[in-house]
C-alpha cells in the first residue's frame, strides 16, 4: 500500500473517530489526549491550528499547531512563536513516518504564513520524542516551559530533511 497522508480538517462526522485515538501506553502522560486538544483549540481558535492526520481513508493521527503565541508576555525581549502544539500518533500507527509527515506539514504552514522557525516543547525522558524531534534538526534552547524542554527548528525554504 503506497504512503499518502494528508491533513484534513475535524468536522463533526469526524470529530469522535479523533477522540477515539490512543498512543501506546508509556507515551500517555506525555501528550494530552485529542479531546483535550481540541477542547484548547476551540477557546484559542486564534492561535490554535488543529488537523487530522489521514492515509486513504483512515485517521491514522492529529497534529496542532499553535500561531503566534508569546511564552513570556511579561519579559523583555519575549518574541511571538509558532510551531507544534500536540503530536498524537495511533499507537499501532506509529514507526510508519506518520510524525514526520505531520511536522513537515506543520512547517510547511508556518513557512506560508511568512515563519521562519517552529518551536516545540516536549515533556524530556524515557519513551519521550526527544530523539524524534532531534533527528528532524530540532534543537533545544535551554528554555523549559513549565516542566518541558523548549527546541526550535530553523525553517529553510524547503521540506525538512531527516538527518541520522
Amino acid at each position: 500500500m503506497p504512503f499518502s497522508p494528508r491533513l484534513t480538517t475535524v468536522t463533526s462526522d469526524n470529530v469522535e473517530e479523533a477522540c477515539a485515538l490512543r498512543v501506546r501506553p508509556d507515551q500517555d502522560g506525555l501528550v494530552k489526549p485529542v479531546a483535550w486538544s481540541l477542547a484548547q483549540a476551540y477557546v484559542s481558535p486564534e492561535t490554535a491550528w488543529p488537523r487530522l492526520i489521514v492515509d486513504g481513508e483512515r485517521i491514522v493521527g492529529f497534529v496542532m499547531a499553535f500561531l503566534d503565541v508569546r511564552f513570556n508576555p511579561g519579559q523583555p525581549g519575549d518574541r511571538p512563536r509558532s510551531g507544534l502544539w500536540r503530536l498524537n500518533i495511533d499507537a499501532g500507527q506509529q514507526a510508519r513516518g506518520y510524525g514526520r509527515f505531520a511536522v513537515e506539514a506543520v512547517n510547511d504552514e508556518l513557512r506560508r504564513r511568512g515563519q521562519t522557525r517552529t518551536t516545540v516543547s516536549y515533556v524530556p525522558g524515557a519513551h519521550g520524542p526527544e530523539e524524534f524531534y532531534r533527528k528532524l534538526g530540532f534543537r533545544a534552547t535551554g528554555e523549559l516551559s513549565g516542566d518541558q524542554v523548549v527546541a526550535e527548528l530553523e525553517l529553510t525554504a524547503g521540506p525538512v530533511r531527516i538527518r541520522d
